[in-house]
């Protein structure tokens, strides 16, 4: 559907080094299988292929760079000495054959079938791209992982700057050669299982004295018996809990998981299951303590029942038409509800039973109870949403009978370890005076400064992307070789960049916190996230060039995703108490691996023929979550479509923040494809319909009047 000028392409192809002669056919060698061929005489030697279709990438539109290069001694000619397209070869299988490398050490053997197994294609050359070929983060954290098992040494940032199996090989060998850090060793848990008591000898992530030490176990039910292990917050952790002491009324970070069973026994088999996940993990048993100590302190409980608590409804609430679901909502509403943080575990299952049918009026008596109703809470504090699918995969598990494929439980000490002892507090600094060090105002999107707030005012709106422009956000994504959060946070920093009138702007991006690696990271349950600054100028530059410095800026930060937030707002020149910024984009993989992975169904109930026979009778009818930044868009990436919600304080439309941003997404789509020089700058936000509202409708003042 797009006007191709083959001159243009040649020209371009002429004008890069070493290659002496171009033309390019647009062939259809296969019935309907139309593709651009480009057919290359060098100056002298071999070209890189690869190198020159990324250049090529940098000058022209993804549409108009070539499916095949062929390299040619010679152009063929006629007898009359002009160009004889018709011997041109075609790209037959010796062509493809010429574009997949094969493995040439022992190394590139040993990944070539770890990348192809966890990309899900047929083979992987030597020069493919992992994020060409469809890899995100969640998908390098499984090949990481695979290959440490493998026994090739690597991360999640490595990947990133090396990102085909070439390149990774050589950096892996680097590393076997002693040029890496070592890893982390992370110390054991030094209190006994049958300890009676705990001195401060026994604990190895946190010095507390004996008097401190006995202040902890007092709050512990049961004493030191039923202490497990003691270790201090990680990062985001310590800004969760300043935010949860700030507020006494409420909790913006108290997340609620809605669900609703058509009798008791599934209710219970459920909250069974919920008590074995919780017995498996620890950080589903942890406390958090600060009374009397120098730190704040995790606490890991032996025996952490779950506290369910029934609710008996209010017959006057009932009459006014308020059900089991509304009165929970009401009355467990983060606005004025609070979990006992220093209590584990950090869950509460809060249950309530529907009558059946009608309501009673004053003469009948109250109807036979209907389905059951539970608000699960928990604290972000203990969980994240990468938690919240890991331990509904358990619970399934569970109700299946199928304990026995239950990964083994990785220790929460073990990040901790990582976040505490990994890179020093020097190295994050260097690297955040870097981004920040002239950052003299803050971004705030519509003025929006207030960043702790309780999230009352907060107001939610969903939207599915388009699945069109989906389809075509990866395709450029793919192109570029870089990852489809890119070009999101590209597109996100357009839109705070129109909100807040600035073009070098800095906003929150939650990072994953298990890029790092790790034995078992991609398992371990517990809050592993953290929100850092991004900054990414939105001027002049042009729209690839941009998303590859986004991909670059994301790199760079995996390896300070520990780093705490307090530290990198130091770095800037604002005033001690100004927020660096008020924006936050949350990007999130959602897994969706096979039927019924994620409990329950939203939104209607669950037959066995839709999410498999363990979720019968069970029925999820929304989630509540809120951070205390009043600009967030949360983006749930399902693997083929995106979805985005937006929570916006201070009054403005949640909805028209989504507007923009697909706004945003699709004419960032529509330059890469067809003007890939265009400043950043130029990429529209608001609607043709908005502008001219604003432009026209607006500025028609004009009335009628009699002479």
């Amino acid at each position: 559907g797009f006007r191709i000028e083959l001159g243009e392409i040649e020209a371009a192809l002429r004008g890069l080094p070493q290659v002496l002669d171009a033309v390019v056919l647009a062939r259809e060698d296969q019935p309907g299988d139309k593709r651009l061929v480009a057919y290359l005489v060098a100056e002298e030697g071999e070209l890189d292929v690869y190198v020159l279709r990324e250049a090529l990438g940098r000058s022209l539109p993804a549409y108009m760079v070539p499916a095949h290069v062929m390299q040619l001694p010679g152009m063929p000619l006629t007898p009359n000495g002009k160009l004889d397209k018709r011997a041109l070869p075609a790209p037959d299988a010796i062509a493809s054959e010429e574009q997949y490398v094969a493995p040439r050490t022992d190394t590139e053997a040993l990944l070539a079938p770890i990348w192809a197994e966890v990309l899900k294609v047929e083979r992987v050359g030597m020069h493919d791209n992992f994020f060409a070929l469809g890899g995100h983060s969640l998908l390098a954290i499984q090949l990481i992982e695979r290959m440490r098992q493998a026994g090739v040494a690597s991360d999640v940032r490595t990947l990133f700057g090396a990102p085909t199996p070439a390149l990774l090989a050589e950096v892996a060998g680097n590393i076997q050669a002693g040029d890496a850090p070592q890893e982390i060793v992370v110390p054991p848990n030094g209190i006994p299982p049958a300890a009676t008591a705990i001195t401060p000898r026994m604990l190895t992530l946190v010095t507390l004295d004996e008097e401190e030490i006995e202040a902890v176990v007092r709050a512990v039910p049961g004493g030191a018996a039923n202490v497990q292990d003691i270790y201090p917050l990680v990062p985001l952790q310590e800004g969760i809990l300043f935010h949860h002491m700030m507020h006494r009324g409420g909790d913006a970070y108290m997340l609620s998981l809605r669900l609703a069973f058509d009798n008791r026994g599934r209710l219970d088999d459920f909250l069974g299951a919920l008590q074995k996940v919780i017995d498996r993990h620890d950080v589903l048993r942890t406390a958090v303590l600060w009374d009397g100590l120098p730190q704040p302190v995790q606490v890991v409980w032996r025996k952490a029942p779950l506290v369910v608590e029934e609710v008996a409804l209010d017959e006057a609430q009932l009459a006014q038409g308020l059900g089991a679901m509304e009165q929970l909502e009401e009355r467990f509403s983060t606005t004025h509800y609070r979990l006992d943080v220093t209590k584990a575990p950090l869950l509460r299952a809060c249950i309530a039973q529907e009558r059946a049918g009608q309501e009673p009026d004053e003469q009948s008596q109250p109807a036979k109870g209907g389905r059951w109703i539970m608000h699960l809470l928990s604290h972000h504090l203990a969980t994240d949403h990468t938690t919240e699918e890991l331990l509904i995969r358990e619970i399934r598990l569970i109700l299946q009978g199928r304990d026995d494929l239950l990964p083994a439980p990785v220790p929460f000490r073990n990040f901790v370890a990582r976040a505490k002892l990994g890179m020093s507090e020097q190295e994050h600094e260097a690297f955040f005076n870097a981004m920040l060090d002239d950052v003299e105002q803050p971004t705030a999107p519509f003025g929006l400064l207030d960043v702790q707030g309780d999230g009352s005012d907060i107001e939610e709106f969903k939207l599915d992307v388009d699945e069109a422009l989906a389809g075509r956000l990866r395709a450029q994504a793919r192109q570029l070789g870089v990852t489809a959060a890119s070009v999101i946070h590209l597109a996100w920093a357009r839109v705070v960049a129109m909100a807040s009138g600035q073009q070098d702007v800095v906003f929150g991006t939650v990072l994953f916190g298990r890029l790092q690696g790790g034995e078992g990271v991609g398992q371990t349950i517990g809050m592993l996230l953290n929100t850092l600054p991004l900054r990414v100028p939105v001027g002049s530059q042009d729209v690839v060039q941009a998303v590859r410095q986004t991909h670059g800026l994301l790199a760079g930060l995996m390896r300070h995703e520990y780093a705490p937030l307090a530290l990198a707002q130091r770095c800037s020149r604002l005033e001690t108490g100004t927020p660096l910024f008020s924006a936050l984009l949350n990007y999130r993989h959602v897994l969706t691996e096979e039927a019924g992975e994620h409990g329950p169904q939203e939104g209607h109930a669950t037959s066995g023929g839709q999410a498999g026979d363990e979720w019968l009778g069970m029925q999820q009818l929304g989630a509540h979550e809120r951070t205390n930044y009043p600009f967030t868009l949360m983006v749930d990436d399902f693997g083929d479509g995106f979805r985005l919600m937006a929570q916006i304080g201070g009054g403005i439309r949640a909805a028209k923040v989504c507007e923009y941003m697909h706004t945003a997404l699709d004419n960032l789509a529509r330059a890469l494809e067809t003007e890939p020089q265009r400043a950043v700058n130029t990429i529209e936000v608001m609607s043709d319909a908005e502008w001219n509202q604003i432009l026209v409708g607006w500025n028609d003042t004009s009335v009628e009047f009699e002479r």
